[in-house]
């Protein structure tokens, strides 16, 4: 990922409070993504999730006056997302046993828990550094961890043993955790982030 500067960062927010589509597409392509991924692992449905995220970001244009630093935008569009999936996981009439997990730690999850994770640009790097990976941990990674798949389904389904599903998720694990050492993200954060995503 592209480091930008605090003066660019400064620059597109001042584009984005005067009503210039291009900043609001900047910052759409900053964090789409992880919202959908972040939405997905709470509410089981993908396609829902890419619904809450783009009407995150319509809310967050009809209040661009309102915000003066890139943190504020991406808080609020986690924020936004976090409130619509409970309001979604409450509506329901009959959820997953997941669903109703995420319900519940959606309820007591503390505002100020949410804005260390949002702040701490984990998903973005996450997603950058899952796409650098050795092409049979990266599979193995991203059914495990993004689309909830079980260690033997996965073997199942890419004709490998069990244990070689769990050298591949063991080995993509490692090299995440040395990637995301070297950009100085804490042991204690990246390890709450898997358990976050990995939820079992």
């Amino acid at each position: 990922m592209n480091e930008v500067s605090e003066q660019e960062e400064l620059d597109w927010i001042a584009l984005f409070k005067l009503g210039d589509e291009r900043a609001l597409s900047y910052f759409f392509k900053q964090h789409y993504r992880s919202l959908c991924y972040f939405v997905t692992k709470m509410i089981q449905d993908e396609a829902e999730a890419e619904d809450t995220a783009a009407v995150a970001f319509v809310k967050l244009w009809e209040r661009r006056d309102n915000f003066e630093t890139a943190q504020s935008i991406k808080a609020f569009l986690f924020i936004t997302c976090r409130n619509a999936s409970l309001n979604y996981l409450k509506q329901l009439k009959r959820g997953t046993a997941r669903q109703q997990e995420y319900l519940y730690h959606l309820e007591i999850m503390d505002t100020e828990v949410l804005n260390h994770v949002v702040e701490s640009e984990f998903l973005n790097s996450l997603y950058m550094e899952v796409e650098q990976l050795p092409e049979q941990c990266r599979k193995v990674f991203s059914m495990l961890y993004f689309e909830g798949k079980k260690t033997d389904e996965i073997a199942r389904s890419m004709d490998l043993s069990v244990k070689t599903v769990r050298n591949y998720k063991a080995r993509a694990v490692e090299i995440l955790h040395n990637a995301f050492l070297k950009k100085g993200i804490s042991n204690a954060l990246s390890l709450a982030v898997f358990i976050y995503l990995h939820k079992k």
